[in-house]
This record gives C-alpha cells, structure tokens and sequence, in this order.
C-alpha cells in the first residue's frame, strides 16, 4: 500500500501532471470563455483547436526555447489554417494542400525531437481545418481565429511557467533523480545470484540510456539562468545546484567502479558478500527516491535509512577474505570488493548530504565543483534551426527524407479512401488524424504506436460509451470531460496507451457536446481508427530506414567519444603535473572542465547507440545486422567508460602518478584513434604487471582488453 502511495504521489508532484494541467487549461480556456460567455462555440472550437496545436508543442523544457517554439509554432499554424482552408472547397486543391504540408511538415524532424513536434502540431491543425470546407470570405476569420487561439495559449504557458519557473526546476531535478534511483537499483540486480546476467545488464544499459536523457533534461533547466549573482544566493536555488552536483558524483562513483559481476558471481557464490553490496544499493535507491519525491513536493525530507549495517557486514567480509587467504589466491577479486565497499561508503556519505540539501539550512553554500560562471552554458542543450539543414535532407538516401515520403504516402491513401469510398467520405479526416499520430521515423516506433494507439482507441470508445450512457447530467460529463483531457494530456511521456484511451474518451465526449444527436460517433472513431492502423502497417515498409543502417556511425561516435574522453583526461593530468593542483588556475580550472565536458558527452553517445541498438532489436530479424558485434561493441563502451574514469581518478587522486602508466595511456590513445583492427597495443609497464599499483591493476588490463576488443569489432562491422 505504502508503495502504491509513492506512486499517486510522485504522479501528482510530476512535471507530467503538472503540464497536463496547464496544457488542458490553456487548451480548454478559448472554448470555455468564448463559447460560454459568448455563446460562440464555432469560434471557440476554432480557437481551441490552435492552442491545442501550440499545446503539442509545449513540452517541459527551458521556457525560454518553449516561448519561441510556441511562437514559431502558432505562426505556422495561422500559415496552415490559411493555405488549407483556402484549398479546402477545391478538390484537387485540397490533394495538393495536404500532401505538399504532410511531406514539409514531415521534414522538419531533422530539427530533432522539436522539430518533429511542431511539424505534427501543424498537421494536426491541417487536418481539422479540412473537416469542413470554408469559402473565401470564412478563411479570414477561421485563420485569425485559430492563430488568435494559439497565441493565447503561448502568452498563458509563458506567464504561468515564470511564475512557476522554480516549480518547474525541481520537477525536472526530481525526474532525473527517480531515473538515477531506478537506475542503482538496476544496478543492485546485478549481485543477485538469482538473475540472469545477461538480462539484467540489458536492463541496467537501457535504464542508464533513459537517465541520460533525464539528467540532461535537468542540467538545462537546474543550470540555466544559474550565473547571476541573485540566483547564487538564492536557497532554492543553491539547493537544486548542490543536489545537481551530487547527483552526477553518484553517477561518476558508479561508472567508475569497475566490476566484473560475472567473476564476482562465481568466486563468492557461498558468501555473503554479494548479497551485502546488493542492500546497500537498494537502500540508497530507495533513499534517492525519498530526496526526489521531497524535492518534487518542495518539502525536506523526513523518513531517512541508513546502510551503515551494511557497510559494516561488508567490511567484515572484506577482512574475512584478508584473513582467508583469499587476497593472495584471488586478488583481482579482493581488490574489486575494496573498492566497491570504497565506492558505496562514498556513495552512502553523498546521500546522506543530499538529504540534509533538502532541509534547506540558511547556511548552505553552493558546491564549487565547477565554478558558476558562463562556462556552464556548455553543458546545456543547443537546438539549431538552420535552413541548411533541411535542404541538405532533400535527397533518398536521408532517413528523415524517407519519412517524409512514407508518411506523404500513407496521407494519400487516407485521402484516396474518403474520397472513393463513400462510408469513408464524412469521417476520412480521422482516418488522416491516425495515420499522422502513428507514423513515426522509425519502423519499430511506428509498430508500437500502432498497437497502442489502435488498443487505446478501443479501450477509449468502450469508456465513452460507457459514460455517455450511464452519465446524462451535461454538468458532469463535462468535468469528466475536462478530467480526462488533464490526466490523458499528462500521460503521453509517461504511457502512451493509457494517454490514447483517456484522450480518445475526451475526444469523443466533445463531439457528443458538438453533435449530441449523432448515434454512430464512437463506432466511426474505432473503424476508422482500424483502417488508418492498417494503412500504417502497410506503409512502414515503403522506403524503410532500419536502425542498422544507423549502427556503424553511432558506434563509431560512442566509441571516439570514449577516445576524447580519454585524450581530455590526459590532458588534465599533464596540467595539474605542470601547473600545480589548485583548482583556481585558469588552466587547470578549463582543463578540469573538458574534461567533465567529455565524460557527459560520452554518456549522451553511449545513450544513442543503446537506443539504437535495442531499437534494432524490435525491427523484423532479417533486417538485424552484426547483432552480435555492435552488443559486444555495446558491452566494451560502457567498459571503456568505466575504465578510463577509473584509471584516470586513481591517477588524479596520486601526488606523482607514474610516468610509465601515464605513457602507455598516451600510446593507448594514438592506437585508439587510428581504429585500426591490425593494430595491437604494447604490453603493460612492468610497474602494472608486478603489482606495483594495485589499485591500477585491474582497470588498466580491462582498458587494455576493452580497446583491443573495441578494434576487432569495429573493423567486423565496417568490413
């Protein structure tokens, strides 16, 4: 029950559930005081429909790029309403109108994920404006109307985000920070003799992809606007940085613990050991989930757990093995549990001041990590929106061009339907509505909002149909009404399914208010719902782009971003050993931020090629090429990340690291570069091979076989 609490709770407290509601607001707002105050529900519906074009648009973000994307997108849709309702009393007008919008609003998905959103925002608003043709001397009104609309929506989403621009900080902090507790309890299912291994580590590698993404999410909004000297002493302000810091130390610790789970598991299979590191690591994921949820509520935390059990358990093992003889039989083993144990004390310290963070105290001073100055806007986000860009995709062998295409193809055959199909003829825009919301650039992404759009419309025909019968107080199915639209708005990053079947329920309630006579709504929405899915399915194989087409080069990027990682670390340890340890040297002080700058750029590459590959994974298996390859090309990235951090922290933490490691290091990386399969790294120094440096030991044989390993691969996949 209590689990269940959390659940409603970290819902409630969401950047989801809050959205949904300024979304659904906005959207309703138009309708609600132009039609009810008024009485002009035609105009209000007008209008509405163009906030809920820049409601698309409006996702959670910096609301400074939201301000001009939600501009940029009413703007387009004023331009759509006008060229589609001037073409929609023409019939060839109209073919041209809407396939000419479907292939260019398709097209500006090489802008990324906004892109993509304000491209289907315009659609969306082409396709209602054609559901009924305007005459000339309507087009005026119906354009300045639903642009009216939109820019509403805009100037209300603008306003109420400055209001609650810290709100909206410690929602997005609070999402990364359940991504990055979910993310050590993945972690934790690694000492777990009673998984699968393989299993859990495609687990751990898809839930470290998606806490990437969220971490991300949260640097552009916890850094943005950090560096003014009022924000600097603001205590909510220092609260989210610290926390911020921390967060990424916690992520840092982790990656730079390099374990062998698979020798782990077979040397302390009859110990205690493992069940002892898996513990900790739960009780620290639970206890992030704590400080996330606190944060989310603004609230500091109260109920608190302590590993202290089972640091002390671990360190009893750790002696055991001392005193077994262990250390001597299998030392690479015993080193690999100190460490863990070193890197969970650490971990459990850094917790235990992310709780206190929470409290606020007075006193808190911001953690100088990394100076608050301009440098920080390197690590923030940067969409481009170059007109270059979309013309150089002007070509078929361009997956975005492809996708144009596809989805140009899929529009015409919804439109070649309502027009030869008489049954078809009244409705045909929903079956255009469908194709447009399932097809997506992917072939497996398009499969899967298939089935889950095609099952929540379903589901929601079965709902409204439900309440329309059951509930006739207009009253009441109108707050159901506006309920549904909040909840279904909030749902679509959180489960897509769920937010079709409460959107189509909300849908269909307001035709019931627009035409409360017609008998046949809901069975028209299901079967037109049906034959867009089928249209869908049938086009995604027209010009496919399959992500194994995408593989070699994000491999390849993964990979060189584990070189510049290293290169940058290099580069760290010859400025400190020439310029001295103080972190105030301008020198030091920029080489420190490359390379804090490489390691969050080899996290981003890492979560591209893992989103990729397992995306892969899901298209059809003659279309799935070198599988074997790019997962062991998968498995030595995030090795080679672990240790290079590894290496490199052992080496920055020394007074005078050795010249020799710091040597080999250097020809690893003029081997690392040239990619070469041919080529083979010299043998370790001396120093390494005799166990000088236990601590290096270990991670600079893995490194050494992981870039091996890496030049195999690659030259298998490029061949």
């Amino acid at each position: 029950m209590d689990i269940s609490i959390n659940q409603v709770r970290r819902y409630l407290y969401s950047h989801h559930f809050y959205s949904g509601m300024r979304r659904a607001t906005g959207t309703l707002l138009p309708i609600m005081v132009i039609g009810g105050v008024f009485g002009w529900y035609a105009e209000g519906l007008v209008a509405t429909f163009g906030a809920l074009c820049v409601a698309f648009i409006d996702q959670p973000g910096p609301h400074e790029h939201r301000a001009r994307e939600m501009l940029g997108g009413a703007l387009l849709g004023g331009v759509t309403v006008a060229i589609t309702g001037l073409a929609s009393s023409h019939p060839l007008m109209i073919w041209i109108a809407v396939i000419g919008q479907c292939f260019f609003f398709s097209m500006l998905s090489v802008y990324g994920k906004k892109g993509g959103q304000i491209g289907f925002a315009c659609l969306l608003l082409m396709t209602v404006t054609m559901h009924s043709p305007l005459s000339a001397d309507e087009v005026l009104l119906h354009t300045l109307t639903s642009f009216g609309g939109g820019l509403f929506y805009s100037v209300f989403s603008y306003l109420v985000s400055r209001v609650m621009i810290m709100r909206e900080k410690e929602q997005a902090l609070s999402i990364a920070l359940f991504a990055t507790a979910e993310y050590i309890a993945r972690r934790a299912n690694m000492y777990n003799l009673d998984s699968d291994l393989d299993t859990n580590y495609r687990e751990l590698i898809t839930c470290q992809s998606d806490m990437i993404e969220k971490h991300q999410a949260a640097r552009d909004m916890v850094l943005r606007g950090l560096t003014t000297e009022t924000t600097k002493k603001d205590p909510r302000r220092i609260m989210l940085w610290n926390l911020f810091v921390e967060m990424i130390a916690i992520l840092d610790t982790l990656v730079a613990t390099r374990t062998d789970y698979a020798l782990l598991r077979k040397t302390l299979e009859d110990s205690d050991t493992l069940i002892f590191m898996r513990d900790a690591l739960h009780k620290m994921s639970q206890e992030i989930e704590r400080i996330a949820l606190a944060v989310s509520r603004d609230r500091p935390v109260r109920r608190r757990s302590s590993v202290k059990a089972e640091l002390r358990a671990l360190e009893y093992e750790v002696q055991l093995m001392q005193e077994s003889g262990l250390a001597t039989r299998e030392p690479d083993v015993y080193r690999l549990c100190v460490e863990i144990l070193r890197r969970l004390s650490l971990n459990a310290r850094i917790v235990d001041r992310m709780a206190e963070y929470t409290r606020g105290s007075p006193g808190t001073k911001p953690i100088h990590s990394v100076d608050i100055n301009n440098s920080l806007t390197q690590f923030l986000s940067r969409d481009q929106f170059r007109v270059g860009m979309l013309t150089s995709n002007l070509r078929l062998d361009s997956p975005i061009c492809r996708y144009a295409l596809r989805i140009t193809l899929a529009a015409g055959i919804a439109m070649a339907l309502s027009t030869l199909v008489p049954v078809f003829a009244r409705q045909g825009f929903w079956i255009l509505l469908t194709v447009l919301i399932i097809m997506k650039p992917g072939f497996a992404l398009t499969r899967q909002r298939n089935v889950f759009r095609l099952l929540g419309t379903l589901l929601g025909c079965a709902m409204a149909f439900g309440i329309l019968f059951s509930v006739h107080d207009q009253t009441m199915l109108f707050i159901l009404m506006v309920i549904t639209t909040i909840v279904g708005a909030s749902m679509i990053q959180v489960n897509y399914m769920a937010a079709s079947t409460l959107n189509t329920t909300a849908i269909l309630m307001a035709f019931h208010f627009i035409d409360p006579d017609s008998s046949t709504i809901i069975a028209d929405r299901a079967i037109d719902t049906f034959v867009g899915s089928v249209i869908c399915f049938v086009c995604s194989y027209f010009l496919p782009w399959w992500e194994s087409q995408f593989m070699p080069s994000l491999a390849k990027a993964a990979v060189m971003a584990n070189r510049t990682y290293l290169q940058s670390g290099i580069q760290y340890l010859d400025t400190r050993s020439q310029s001295g340890i103080n972190p105030r040297n301008p020198q030091v002080g920029q080489a420190d931020l490359n390379w804090r700058l490489a390691r969050k750029n080899v996290h981003v590459a890492f979560s591209n090629f893992a989103s990729a590959f397992y995306r892969m994974m899901l298209e059809p298996e003659s279309h799935q090429k070198h599988v074997a390859e790019f997962n062991n090309l998968l498995i030595q990235s995030h090795m080679l990340a672990s240790q290079i951090a590894a290496v490199l922290t052992t080496l920055l933490s020394m007074p005078e690291p050795p010249q020799s490691v710091v040597r080999h290091l250097s020809d690893m990386l003029a081997s690392f570069g040239s990619l070469n399969p041919n080529d083979t790294l010299k043998s370790l120094p001396q120093e390494i091979l005799e166990n000088k440096y236990p601590d290096l030991t270990y991670p600079m044989k893995q490194l050494q076989r992981s870039i091996n390993q890496v030049h195999q691969e690659l030259g298998a996949v490029q061949s």
